[in-house]
């Protein structure tokens, strides 16, 4: 994967998104199909990161109010390592940054993770949770 072939773009492309998700979450990670498909894909703004024509990666934005969630976020193994991850949430932050009054943006960290979202600006807040069996933790940021 070089940054000439690695594109990041809005897409209508629910299905994609969702057979990715499948594979990291379900498949890889574990969690049942009951919580990954919760009936918000519809309502929702889609990132999908292609490899030349190779799907990738894919993140899921929610608006509510003022505030932009960051959910979903997945990069497929072999594209992990590649900075792929930081460029899906950076795509994530500009189209938030475009919808009309959202001043921050919010997710749902595996705890993990944490260390990877406060590189990007993020804050932790609040106590770790459990969410489909796996620790979090919420995290913010202003756009």
């Amino acid at each position: 994967m070089t940054p000439a072939t690695l594109k990041i773009d809005v897409t209508q492309d629910i299905a994609t998104c969702q057979r990715l998700r499948r594979v990291v979450f379900i498949e890889e990670q574990g969690v049942s199909e009951a919580d990954e498909v919760d009936g918000r894909d519809t309502s929702a703004i889609h990132l999908l990161a292609v490899d030349g024509d190779v799907p990738v990666g894919t993140a899921r934005l929610l608006v509510k109010g003022s505030t932009g969630k960051i959910g979903r976020v997945c990069v497929l193994p072999q594209a992990r390592g590649t900075g792929l991850g930081a460029a899906l949430i950076k795509k994530a932050l500009d189209v938030l940054r475009a919808q009309p009054g959202l001043t921050e943006a919010y997710l749902g960290s595996q705890s993990h993770a944490t260390g990877f979202y406060e590189k990007l600006g993020f804050a932790v807040e609040g106590e770790e949770f459990d969410d489909a069996g796996i620790p979090h933790r919420h995290m913010r940021r202003t756009l």
